[in-house]
């Protein structure tokens, strides 16, 4: 069923989104309809496996500009794929498949682990990740509404 265009939520060029089964409660996202795949911040990356299922194991910078705030997280592994960055080089990196919450509304995609600390966005959220939900408009900004960063005052 294709969804309607009145029916799409409208996306500024960038939002604040969660991602709940990585325990990420607030990221701020460059939205990229550039992008075919959505990819996330990560280092000190480490694959594992548990009970027979391969894993990863991430930390994150979750806001901008500050890396006093690191979370750690994992996943199970979808993949691993050679990514081109908008610059062309290439890249091995982890997919993962995760929930996404943006604007209310909840969806499934993969993202692509990758170091993004010397970008401005820990997060891009990339084309496959809105398709059929959501529309763009490129001079706005946070349309799906603000979160307060404040909510990691108590994690370190």
């Amino acid at each position: 069923m294709t969804v309607g265009k009145s029916d799409k939520k409208m996306l500024g060029w960038r939002e604040w989104l969660s991602l709940p089964d990585i325990g990420i409660p607030a990221i701020k996202a460059k939205v990229d309809t550039g992008a075919k795949t959505s990819a996330l911040h990560a280092f000190a990356v480490e694959p594992f496996e548990e009970g027979g299922i391969a894993k990863v194991r991430f930390k994150i910078h979750p806001l901008q500009k500050k890396t006093g705030v690191v979370l750690t997280c994992e996943a199970p592994i979808a993949d691993q794929r050679v990514v081109s960055d908008s610059g062309g080089h290439k890249e091995l990196r982890y997919i993962i498949f995760t929930t996404i919450v943006l604007g209310g509304i909840t969806t499934h995609a993969e993202l692509t682990l990758t170091d993004r600390d010397s970008m401005l966005f820990r997060m891009l959220l990339g084309r496959s990740a809105m398709a059929g939900t959501y529309i763009v408009d490129p001079a706005a900004s946070y349309l799906a509404g603000r979160k307060s960063p404040t909510i990691y005052n108590k994690v370190k």
